[in-house]
């Protein structure tokens, strides 16, 4: 479809829980096909829909050279804990080591209203709970503990695109192939 502008960090729509998605029909699809669209050009691992200004609960993902998608996801981790360093496309050029489940599976539905299940660790664990979290309102900084929150603040304050015209985004400082989330 196409690629649409990524809202930055201060959008309110970051901040704000998305609605379930109750119609899987034609634009449905073509929100999909535009995160997709979009995430591949950042280039991003990950991508939700308040990502580019849309409050329903959808998802896209590229990890290990698969393009995937959940609507309406719910997640079931695991007990052990990975500190790796991780970014977003919403704030670009900022990573930080942020504590996730080694192990993630998420539950949803296909653009076809049909059940998906998506099983992974690592890099697809991460990139699924991390869009997760967009949908509920929640950014990878709030998960950083006090410390690295006060960096990653700072960080964002001195940003050139803190508070000025938004930028295009064409990387991530993710160590995961350079793909941010």
């Amino acid at each position: 479809m196409s690629v649409k502008p990524i809202r930055l960090f201060g959008d309110p729509i970051l901040r704000t829980p998305a609605e379930p998605v109750v119609d899987f029909d034609k634009e449905l699809r073509h929100l999909v096909a535009d995160l997709t669209d979009t995430m591949l050009d950042a280039p991003g691992a990950g991508l939700a829909a308040p990502q580019i200004g849309v409050g329903l609960r959808v998802f896209v993902y590229y990890v290990d050279g698969t393009v995937g998608h959940l609507i309406n996801p719910s997640l079931d981790l695991g007990e052990d804990i990975d500190e790796q360093p991780e970014g977003c496309l919403s704030l670009p050029d900022l990573s930080f080591p942020t504590p996730r489940a080694y192990r993630a599976v998420a539950t949803g539905w296909d653009q076809h209203g049909e059940p998906v299940t998506i099983e992974g660790t690592e890099l697809l664990a991460r990139a699924v709970q991390h869009e997760t979290d967009h949908l509920d309102g929640i950014l990878f900084i709030d998960r950083l503990d006090r410390e690295q929150r006060k960096l990653a603040m700072k960080a964002i304050r001195e940003a050139e695109w803190a508070g000025g015209p938004v930028p295009v985004v064409k990387a991530s400082p993710h160590a995961t192939l350079g793909l941010g989330l």
